[in-house]
């Protein structure tokens, strides 16, 4: 049995971080689907700017859409769209088996919306209804000014991917605003099962602290986070509020771990896999530690629900001068100004594009 299917069946999902042309097209989206238990895949606007800038599969599309007036952000919604509903059929009957549980894809509201609560709102219900799925998630990023977003569209029906999450405080902060949003539902008489999913960052953390402490405490922080957020989000689950909007029949907002691609070229491909294994949790992954997983990974030991050492440890990185909670608002305000850096390098691609394209069509 390959590991991934092993991992699956200890209850975690396993999703692809990363959605391309290429991928849908070439049949390599439905190998992961079948031969690596994969049930679900995210995107950000990174990911997008690497698959339109490196490939002409865009180019048809791109040249259509152009041709009939459209630029910008516009015009990119109209591409990234095509990709994720395409996908999204791909995962719909994972979605119908499990009544809704996986089978997820995710898409990003622009980043340049990131401190504002009202156009992300906005932007969130308008690309829900564009794309006329069950199955895809709006992701908006758990910063302070997005957390009204975030209660108010999953009030709306809007399913939600919080991102950018860095820490149990940040995490839990994204939990209230969903379960508000629900219990809003409960008393409005609406259904309340709302699908979301919160996305608590992993890797970076470690990248951030490298050249910053001692070599035993190298990759040992985002762990420590995770084992952490683990901790609350099972006494959440378990707790009367959550049991209250359970039992009124609303979903639980499932944990996602995201970057957990390994930065450091000394440590194992899988740490974050192998370290991370949780039942009624998300792992999504890039593409290569993915496969890197199918070819050599192993599950290490479940992640206890009472944060195993994760205390001790980080109190470690305290005395070795790390502020974890200073470090979490500025990992979110960094991740926030990275996605705007790549959604400018998307549209000066999506520019460039475009006139060599309406050049050529006019031709």
């Amino acid at each position: 049995m390959k590991t991934t299917q092993t991992l699956h069946n200890l209850g975690q999902s396993l999703w692809l971080d990363n959605i391309t042309r290429d991928l849908l097209e070439s049949g390599t989206l439905k190998r992961y689907i079948d031969e690596l238990s994969v049930t679900g895949l995210t995107s950000n606007p990174t990911i997008f700017d690497h698959a339109i800038k490196g490939s002409t599969a865009y180019d048809a599309t791109i040249r259509e859409k152009v041709v009939r007036g459209q630029s910008g952000e516009p015009l990119f919604f109209e591409v990234a769209l095509e990709d994720l509903t395409g996908a999204a059929s791909l995962f719909r009957p994972i979605h119908e088996r499990t009544d809704g549980v996986d089978g997820w894809v995710s898409l990003e509201v622009s980043p340049l919306l990131a401190y504002d609560t009202a156009s992300t709102l906005a932007a969130a219900k308008d690309l829900s209804t564009r794309a006329g799925q069950p199955n895809l998630f709006i992701k908006i990023p758990g910063t302070p000014e997005g957390l009204p977003a975030i209660e108010e569209a999953i009030f709306a029906g809007v399913p939600i991917n919080v991102t950018l999450l860095f820490s149990r405080e940040q995490y839990l902060a994204a939990a209230d605003a969903f379960l508000r949003g629900v219990e809003r539902r409960i008393e409005a008489g609406l259904n309340p099962a709302v699908g979301s999913v919160a996305s608590v960052f992993i890797s970076r953390w470690d990248s951030a602290v490298a050249a910053k402490v001692p070599e035993p405490l190298r990759n040992r922080l985002g762990i420590a986070i995770a084992q952490r957020t683990y901790k609350a989000y099972r006494e959440l689950l378990a707790s009367p509020r959550c049991q209250r909007v359970l039992n009124s029949g609303a979903r639980p907002q499932r944990l996602l771990w995201a970057s957990t691609g390994t930065k450091d070229p000394k440590a194992s491909d899988v740490l974050y896999i192998k370290a991370l294994a949780s039942p009624f949790t998300v792992n999504t992954m890039p593409e290569a530690t993915l496969n890197a997983l199918a070819d050599h990974g192993e599950v290490g030991d479940i992640l206890s629900a009472d944060g195993g050492d994760c205390e001790e440890v980080l109190a470690q990185f305290a005395q070795a001068g790390i502020d974890v909670e200073a470090l979490a608002t500025q990992l979110q305000e960094d991740g926030a100004k990275s996605f705007v850096k790549s959604w400018e390098e998307l549209m000066a691609v999506l520019a460039g594009k475009s006139a060599a394209l309406r050049t050529t069509a006019a031709g």
